[in-house]
């Protein structure tokens, strides 16, 4: 089963650099612009909501091309989601121990 998480996880870091493809911001990445624009109006909630600071702004890194740059975001987020869910696997196991 591991072995299976692996692959796909693999695969589909392999298929990262097809988001610069498009000119459409991500899915969930929206800004209030983009709210203005296509939508003619800002949603309440959005509105009053304060945009976060992203340690990788546009997952972009100086001395890196874009590609480079998806990637290493990639990989930096996946490490993340996986140190969190194996804390979050020693929490649980603790208390269920």
């Amino acid at each position: 089963m591991k072995k299976r998480v692996y692959i796909v996880l693999i695969v589909l870091t392999a298929l990262i650099p097809l988001g610069l493809l498009t000119n459409a911001p991500a899915w969930g990445e929206w800004g209030k612009e983009y709210y203005k624009n296509s939508l003619g109006f800002i949603p309440k909630g959005i509105e009053s909501t304060k945009e976060l600071n992203s340690p990788i702004k546009d997952y972009t890194i100086a001395s890196l091309g874009d590609i480079s740059s998806y990637y290493l975001s990639a990989i930096i987020g996946i490490i993340m989601i996986f140190i969190i869910f194996y804390i979050l696997t020693k929490v649980f196991n603790a208390k269920n121990s």
